[in-house]
């Protein structure tokens, strides 16, 4: 072997091996990614819901919702506010849950001092998850009338707008919410198995239970609750992924022969191969097939062979440059969806992108992109590109994160960081007047920290007004996947 030869050789196998390598640890840290994942489950607390417990670190939120359920005589009290009004929808609460729980169940390993503030967050969902699914064949599925809510602005803790409560039963089938409500007690009971066995039984047990109602009394809750459902978590995407998801996460819990059997059964009936590549609240298609793909590639579960090759139609949608790729990205390089809160699209995108670079690794494997070959360190250095703009890499040169570097959203819409707070402002502000604060110009008072707002829209523009609900309002769903990406990204720069 010639010389020349001989140094081409030795790089494509430095090129191999360092394409599966699990860090980044010989480049520069773009950000403090430790900082950044402590904010992204701080901001939990200041979704919180019920009586806050003496450890609350966001002191300017206090109780709220205290008789939430009486309305139906049940106890609902708790739960997340899922954005910045004061309603609590089970739908997105409990996808909110599920990715939470993912986060940790990759990448609590390395969480350090935040595996315990993250198994909190999901505590604080599930408890009220069991609540609202006390009741067999029966799921309390949202707190409050979005339309009265809308109308005012005030804060969560002098709310007195109608705390309407709604409901799924077997006459009014709700099977995306219940099948996700079943994702989320299934894979929060993995979180909790080794650290409180009792609570993860009765989080399992829930969850066989509510996934066998969901399956039972198949319908959409969107058709049943159309009038206080929609437009605000309408299911566009049917309960057929939700069925899907919720067995491979019960698969993944119990590791019974039921759900296999269920998957491979059901699965091309479900949407197992279509080609959807959004992935969140509403549609849970591709967080499925790379779920699945890892009991195939991890776990060496090979009747679930098809869903590599599903997972890889998925990741080859998102990677530009390949054949098959459909993502559109702003100029700034921002993955880009759609103008309605697109942020959210961003982080459950790259939350996939680095656990499925995870399976690949473990498993010596690699995406075949219509003979493109792309390597789990290249799904790495897409998401990081993506979490880098979202903290501050951008030509606008802000951070899309409240409270994290020089430059962050000051007007988000959000009802309790832009109203004074109780300390401040002890006296009542009642649903109108409080919309004197929402069109002002000041900043809000209280920095809802670790906050990810909906972001640019896609020329890369952000215009920082409270208004500007698409661009300007957080939710939970938004961060529950970008705190598994951090963790990662902390942990691959040595920082954690």
């Amino acid at each position: 072997m010639t010389s020349s030869l001989h140094l081409l050789h030795l790089l494509l196998v430095l090129t191999t091996l360092s394409s599966t390598t699990a860090t980044f640890r010989h480049r520069t840290a773009s950000h403090n990614y430790r900082d950044a994942l402590t904010k992204s489950i701080l901001f939990f607390e200041g979704q919180r819901s019920g009586k806050l417990p003496p450890n609350q670190r966001m002191t300017w939120r206090r109780n709220s919702g205290l008789s939430d359920g009486s309305a139906m005589k049940v106890d609902l009290v708790g739960g997340y506010y899922d954005a910045g009004d004061n309603m609590k929808f089970g739908f997105p609460m409990a996808f909110t849950t599920t990715m939470l729980s993912w986060s940790v169940l990759e990448f609590g390993g390395i969480m350090k001092s935040e595996l315990g503030n993250a198994k909190t967050a999901i505590r604080w969902a599930t408890d009220y998850l069991l609540k609202a699914t006390a009741q067999p064949e029966t799921i309390y599925v949202q707190v409050g009338d979005a339309n009265k809510d809308h109308a005012c602005w005030e804060r969560p803790e002098d709310m007195d707008t109608q705390r309407t409560v709604l409901k799924i039963d077997k006459n009014n089938p709700g099977t995306e919410v219940a099948a996700e409500t079943a994702a989320a007690l299934a894979s929060a009971s993995l979180v909790f198995r080794k650290s409180d066995p009792n609570y993860s039984k009765i989080l399992l047990k829930r969850a066989i239970r509510v996934f066998a109602f969901a399956d039972k009394y198949r319908g959409s809750y969107s058709d049943e609750l159309k009038g206080y459902v929609c437009p605000f978590y309408c299911s566009y995407s049917g309960y057929q992924d939700e069925l899907l998801w919720g067995a491979a996460w019960l698969h993944k819990a119990t590791r019974s022969p039921t759900y296999l059997n269920f998957i491979q059964a059901n699965g091309r009936r479900l949407g197992a191969d279509e080609n959807d590549n959004t992935f969140g609240w509403d549609n849970k298609h591709a967080g499925a097939k790379i779920l699945l793909s890892k009991a195939f590639l991890v776990q060496k579960v090979q009747s679930l062979h098809d869903y590599k090759g599903r997972a890889d139609g998925f990741i080859c949608s998102l990677v530009p440059g390949v054949p098959s790729s459909q993502t559109q990205y702003t100029p700034g390089g921002l993955l880009f969806k759609m103008d309605d809160s697109n942020m959210q699209y961003v982080t459950s995108t790259t939350f996939l992108l680095v656990t499925y670079a995870k399976f690949l690794t473990r498993s010596h494997t690699v995406v075949n992109c219509g003979g493109a070959i792309v390597t789990p360190r290249h799904l790495r250095t897409i998401a990081k590109k993506q979490v880098d703009y979202l903290l501050g890499d951008n030509p606008m040169k802000m951070s899309f994160m409240v409270g994290y570097g020089p430059r962050f959203p000051q007007r988000i819409h959000h009802r309790g960081s832009s109203l004074p707070s109780i300390s401040a402002h002890p006296a009542k502000i009642d649903c109108g007047s409080g919309f004197n604060f929402m069109h002002s110009e000041s900043p809000n008072p209280n920095i809802l920290v670790g906050a990810v707002v909906g972001g640019p829209d896609e020329h890369d523009r952000y215009s920082d007004e409270r208004s500007d609900y698409f661009q300007a309002e957080p939710a939970t769903y938004t961060n529950a996947p970008l705190v598994g990406t951090l963790a990662y990204l902390a942990h691959s720069f040595g920082q954690i």
